[in-house]
């Protein structure tokens, strides 16, 4: 019964730890790319664009045109149009916001390689356009990457359990046939075999066990991963093929090592177990 459940439960054990994996893959990956984007985005809001500005003859929206076009730690500055507006207005607003008689200002986005919270800017900004709002992806980055540092330490836990779980499952079962061959084990150790012998024997079994759970488990987790990257596909800008999700090679890297690391443990946690038995029982 021992030997028939080990496979199973090192095999859930498995399952778990591939999904950890790749949680922890994706959240990099995803994170990364979040906090690039986010991070260089800088975002320009001019109130009343069409009235004059602060200084000079120009109105507002130019005279802010004119102070990005010169910033050392600005590009790609664009005005945006109307209908693009109009798409980031319309969950709030309706289809065209203009219909509704609301001052809407004019918008500028832009790329900010400051590397910090363009102070200097804003103070720039809002002296030749006062209520100017300038706004960077700098503190959400922040966050995107303190949420990812949290979910790999999570992923990193879920291992360290699984791992857990699946030594005290190996050393359950082995102490069960400890237990059942008592007596013959007895007597071999007292015909003069070495504890290595009768480790090693219990050890190759127990890793064989693993190993074929954890084959199982892994690959009962393909459809699910295979599922997962085709809903987080949209997120990461890449839209799957056909229908068909493509999971990233770091994973395919990662995922055989799962197996590899139940050798590992179902090796080990044996030869302690049965050693420990042995010295014990003498």
């Amino acid at each position: 019964m021992a030997e028939r459940l080990t496979p199973m439960l090192v095999g859930a054990m498995s399952f778990l730890a591939a999904l950890a994996i790749a949680g922890a893959l994706a959240a990099s990956s995803l994170a990364g790319r979040w906090a690039q984007d986010s991070g260089t985005a800088l975002t320009v809001q001019i109130p009343q664009p069409d009235n004059p500005a602060a200084a000079g003859g120009a109105n507002r929206l130019q005279a802010v045109l004119a102070i990005l076009q010169v910033a050392p730690d600005v590009s790609a500055v664009r005005k945006l149009s109307g209908d693009e507006i109009n798409a980031l207005l319309k969950p709030w607003l309706g289809a065209d916001a203009g219909q509704l008689a609301l001052p809407v200002p004019a918008v500028i986005s832009a790329v900010w390689s400051g590397g910090g919270e363009p102070d200097s800017l804003r103070g720039a900004l809002d002296a030749a356009a006062p209520g100017t709002l300038a706004e960077t992806g700098v503190r959400w980055a922040a966050r995107v990457a303190a949420l990812t540092g949290s979910l790999q330490a999570s992923a990193l836990a879920v291992l360290v359990i699984v791992a857990f779980v699946a030594s005290a499952v190996i050393s359950v079962a082995t102490h069960a046939g400890l237990a059942q061959r008592r007596e013959t084990i007895a007597i071999v150790h007292g015909l003069g075999a070495l504890d290595s012998d009768i480790a090693g024997r219990f050890a190759v079994r127990a890793t064989v066990l693993a190993t074929a759970g954890a084959i199982i488990g892994t690959a009962c987790a393909l459809p699910v991963l295979f599922w997962l990257a085709t809903l987080a596909a949209p997120f990461s800008g890449v839209l799957p093929d056909e229908g068909t999700a493509q999971l990233p090679f770091a994973l395919w890297v990662a995922l055989p090592a799962v197996p590899v690391a139940a050798a590992v443990i179902g090796w080990m946690t044996t030869q302690v177990t049965v050693r420990g038995w042995l010295r014990r029982m003498v």
